[in-house]
């Protein structure tokens, strides 16, 4: 604060955004701008980054984001145009795909509900299957600012990740079968 106010003399305290003030925060690690930075070097040419953000903005504590709406959360990720909802999809599907997120299916789609899973475990559990696109530079600097900012989670020891149910396909009726079965009751 010292160093601000000597830096900044002229600041008035209500140009500045203070989460305790105003509604509309999110939590967020300190170590996200370097987690983004990786998710778009392991996506390139397909940057899902803005993807990340829009759904850890989206996030309570919980983490759970629900994707009722993909042509607004394509919107707010950056993408515009036709293609913009495929886009969002896509970079939806690398972000599970790399275990940054767990997808479920409901009634918006295969991609209706999100879970947003500890972005240092999900890099850490890349890490150890050695995924191309993750440096050795980058992620050694994602351990530096963990220990920086004393985040323990990072380059841990974490659990696996839970096996993805299979889907089962649902069986379709006929209107005979339907029907015979509500006459029965």
């Amino acid at each position: 604060m010292e160093l601000r106010a000597k830096l900044f003399p002229d600041l008035k305290e209500e140009e500045l955004w203070a989460r305790q003030k105003y509604d509309g925060f999110t939590t967020i690690p300190r170590t996200m701008p370097l987690v983004m930075s990786i998710i778009d070097d392991l996506t390139k040419g397909a940057p899902a980054s803005s993807t990340y953000l829009e759904l850890w903005g989206r996030a309570y504590d919980e983490m759970y984001v629900p994707l009722n709406n993909p042509d607004v959360h394509a919107f707010h990720a950056g993408f515009t145009g036709q293609r913009a909802k495929r886009t969002w999809v896509q970079r939806i599907e690398s972000l599970a795909e790399l275990g940054f997120i767990y997808t479920a299916g409901g009634t918006s789609g295969k991609h209706a509900h999100a879970v947003i899973v500890n972005p240092h475990l999900a890099l850490k559990r890349l890490k150890d299957k050695g995924q191309p696109g993750l440096t050795t530079d980058k992620y050694n600097a994602l351990v530096e600012r963990g220990i920086e900012v004393g985040a323990k989670d990072v380059d841990a020891d974490m659990p696996e990740p839970p096996p993805v149910p299979p889907i089962k396909p649902v069986a379709k009726k006929t209107a005979a079968a339907t029907f015979a079965q509500i006459s029965t009751k």
